[in-house]
């Protein structure tokens, strides 16, 4: 959906050239719209952490620490939308000169934000897992490995789009009196920008990444990813299992009518039931 309105303002924009708002707005969504992947991709990342280590993922630094990564997002693609605009509308060069280094800032920090997943997934397999041999939580649907070829693929994806933006844009700027580079042609800019994003969007849909990462509500430190009622079902006891067993095979032999009215006989009370039965018959 926001692919879709930045092509339709992209289009808007250079069919009317003369309105500045609308090239301001196709610029916004053209950088403002691969963010949304770029934070899924590290709540899969989270998710396979935690699984993997439970202790390590769900433990307050880490929390933390993924919850400042967070804000720095929301902060960097705002600063990144004030500046577009403000520097349509300016005509100091020490503005231009300051948005544009809040620019390469903003497309090197979404650069390293794209490549997170993959460090922390060789930091999930580095570290040792407690107790040895433990397996990893089981979430979604699907194998393991699976899940790490998704995070992977889609990552690596993303990582070279976003490499591709943060390396052209620091390079030095083009005069608009020489022709454009060929690294700011339509070809580069479509395949940098859309059709990396339309693939991972695609590969999402195919393998339903929706059942693969999705995790039970109420999943913490405490109950990890296991669902919440798990936790408030007390362990039977062996006596209780036994005790168990014998009143289904007990109420297995009665009459369905029988075991309605009078629930679950002991031996001597079947043996009169089945012995009345019997002579009635």
């Amino acid at each position: 959906m926001a692919r879709t309105v930045t092509c339709i303002l992209r289009i808007a924009s250079t069919a009317i050239t003369t309105n500045l708002r609308l090239n301001i707005a196709a610029q916004v969504f053209t950088n403002a719209g691969v963010i949304l992947l770029f934070i899924v991709n590290l709540l899969f990342a989270q998710r396979l952490l935690r699984a993997q280590h439970p202790k390590f993922g769900w433990s307050r630094p880490i929390s933390y620490l993924f919850r400042a990564l967070w804000v720095l997002i929301v902060v960097s693609i705002t600063m990144l939308i004030v500046v577009i605009v403000q520097s349509q509308y300016t005509l100091s060069i020490r503005t231009h000169h300051i948005d544009r280094s809040i620019q390469l800032y903003g497309v090197t920090c979404f650069a390293i934000v794209s490549f997170l997943p993959i460090p922390i997934i060789g930091l999930m397999y580095l570290i040792p897992r407690r107790p040895s041999g433990r397996r990893p939580d089981k979430f979604g649907q699907g194998r393991w490995r699976e899940k790490i070829i998704i995070l992977l693929t889609s990552t690596t994806l993303l990582c070279f789009g976003a490499s591709y933006r943060a390396g052209t844009l620091w390079r030095a700027p083009v005069p608009r009196t020489e022709p454009l580079p060929h690294y700011f042609s339509k070809g580069a800019f479509y395949v940098a920008y859309f059709t990396v994003e339309v693939l991972v969007v695609y590969m999402y849909a195919i393998v339903r990444v929706d059942l693969h990462f999705w995790v039970p509500n109420g999943a913490s430190k405490r109950r990890h990813f296991r669902m919440p009622e798990d936790d408030e079902k007390p362990a039977p006891d062996d006596h209780a299992v036994t005790q168990s067993i014998t009143n289904i095979s007990h109420e297995s032999e009665l009459p369905k009518e029988d075991v309605e009215q009078h629930g679950v006989f002991s031996e001597e009370e079947t043996f009169d039931k089945e012995l009345e039965a019997g002579v009635q018959v």
